[in-house]
Parts: C-alpha cells; sequence; structure tokens
C-alpha cells in the first residue's frame, strides 16, 4: 500500500460518506493512479439502492475513478492545496454490476493536460474483469 485512507484525506477533499476511495497502490504523480474501493453492505447508497439486490450506483464507480484521478493530479507538488472539479464524462459504459462484497480496481491514466484542464483515460475492474470505463475532464481550481 502506498496511501491509506488518511494519506488520501491530506491529498483530496473528499470525506465520509463520499471518500470513496480506501487505498492507493500505485502512484505516479501526473501520470497514472491506481486505488481500491472495498464495496460493503454497510455503506448508505444500499439502504435506496436497491433494497431487494444490492447494486453500488454507477454515478459512484465513476465518482471513485475520478478520485483516483485527483490524487493523482494533486500529488504533484505545483497542486498541493487545490482542488480537482469534474469537467466532463466520455464514453462511460457499464459492463457488469458491483456488488457489496467486490473490490474494485480504480485505474487512471493522464492522456492529457493544458494548464488547469486535463484528461484522464479510467477503468475499473472487480475480479480481474474490466466493470466501468470512462474518459474524465477535470479541472484544476483553488
Amino acid at each position: 500500500m502506498l496511501l491509506n485512507s488518511n494519506q488520501i484525506q491530506e491529498i483530496i477533499p473528499h470525506r465520509y460518506p463520499f471518500l470513496l476511495i480506501d487505498k492507493v497502490i500505485e502512484l505516479d504523480p501526473g501520470h497514472s493512479c491506481v486505488a481500491i474501493k472495498n464495496v460493503t453492505a454497510n455503506e448508505m447508497q444500499f439502504m435506496g439502492h436497491f433494497p431487494q439486490e444490492h447494486v453500488m450506483p454507477g454515478v459512484l464507480v465513476v465518482e471513485a475513478l475520478a478520485q483516483t484521478g485527483a490524487v493523482c493530479i494533486l500529488s504533484l507538488p505545483e497542486n498541493k492545496g487545490k482542488i480537482a472539479y469534474f469537467a466532463g464524462i466520455d464514453k462511460c459504459k457499464f459492463k457488469r454490476k458491483i456488488i457489496p462484497g467486490d473490490t474494485i480496481r480504480l485505474e487512471i491514466e493522464i492522456t492529457k493536460q493544458r494548464g488547469p484542464i486535463g484528461y484522464g483515460s479510467c477503468k475499473a475492474y472487480v475480479d480481474g474483469k474490466v466493470a466501468v470505463i470512462a474518459e474524465l475532464k477535470f479541472a484544476v481550481g483553488e
């Protein structure tokens, strides 16, 4: 493990119940990041999504990918203390459902950055199989 949840909170502003990554296992600041999210039935979203069959909301998986990207970008010394905002989501596809008990491997590669605007190519895996793919756009702000 490279970063635990306490260390992640030193980089990004997200907090419970909206901190959606548990640890970072690989980090090349400004270039790539791999994080882990352990999904449990104790999470708030499962009270209503869905009571009869718990399924991790796809938008929260995309948010977890974005938080992984935020760690990647905000780990750069020049971005310390800044915030990475969502600026767009493209080519997002949900390939399989994610349920409590699953461990999500979240991967992002920063593909382009010009000034405060950047792009990342993301994939989320469960049991070695792709669950979500997306291209994310972000803006680094104060």
